[in-house]
């Protein structure tokens, strides 16, 4: 409740404001900051039990690799089959080393945003709600309160793309349509913070897989396909998961 409140009034003034790149990014980075912050009041102030156990280490040059790797499936993969299926055309002009310049700056600046989310959802409040809750339900719970903390900009989503002429049944597909894949991706989330037991590998990922999206966005667009690939992507592989994923330094570590 604290994080939602702090964060929330960014996230409307971004679906109503952010206008120029310099807002887009401020707008959108100051929610993730707030995440943090209202991580810490709850720590620090309510609960009191701090943040030793939140993932203090760097992980190891194996787990960047394949988070990495994760995005790039995730995105310049679909990406490449529009463009060699015919499905989206190289824009003219596009230069391959504009694209990465772009992705680097992106990537250098959402480093800190991305971890006041992983500090929040991961470091702080998935291992709380596995003390309370079986460990699957943990996980859908933590899963559905971050796919609930994007309510603003999900239903702002809704209201722009205009999937129907009704504008209320609109929303309602994309809140549909976007609630399994967002919970599932935060249970990957989960897991890249589980085996590593690192707030540095997780916050990378998050950083690569939202910089990947936008710098090629942003250059070449993107089509259906990319959007249905990582929908399916992490659909399923939340699922496995959820299933077979071996969670035991969740279940036996201690806040």
């Amino acid at each position: 409740m604290v994080v939602i409140a702090l964060s929330w009034p960014f996230q409307i003034a971004y679906v109503l404001w952010a206008e120029t790149p310099f807002m887009r990014y401020a707008l959108s980075s100051l929610p993730m900051i707030m995440v943090t912050v209202g991580t810490y009041i709850a720590g620090r102030y309510i609960f009191r039990d701090g943040f030793s156990t939140a993932g203090w280490n760097w992980g190891k040059s194996k787990h960047y690799l394949a988070v990495f790797s994760l995005a790039i499936f995730v995105w310049v993969v679909p990406t490449i089959l529009e463009l060699v299926l015919g499905m989206r055309s190289i824009p003219r002009g596009f230069m391959l080393s504009d694209i990465l310049a772009n992705f680097l700056l992106r990537f250098v600046a959402t480093l800190i945003p991305a971890f006041g989310e992983e500090f929040g959802w991961r470091g702080y409040m998935l291992p709380h709600l596995v003390k309370q809750y079986s460990l699957k339900t943990a996980l859908l719970l933590h899963g559905l309160i971050w796919w609930a903390w994007h309510l603003p900009v999900i239903i702002g989503m809704g209201i722009t793309e205009k999937l129907t002429d009704n504008v209320g049944n609109s929303i309602v597909i994309v809140l549909a349509v976007s609630l399994i894949p967002t919970m599932m991706h935060a249970i990957a989330y989960a897991y890249i913070w589980t085996v590593t037991q690192s707030l540095a590998v997780v916050t990378v990922y998050h950083a690569a897989f939202d910089e990947i999206r936008d710098a090629i966005a942003s250059s070449i667009g993107f089509g259906s396909l990319v959007d249905i690939w990582q929908m399916l992507t992490f659909t399923i592989l939340g699922g496995l998961l959820l299933w077979k994923g071996n969670w035991k330094q969740l279940t036996l570590r201690k806040i």
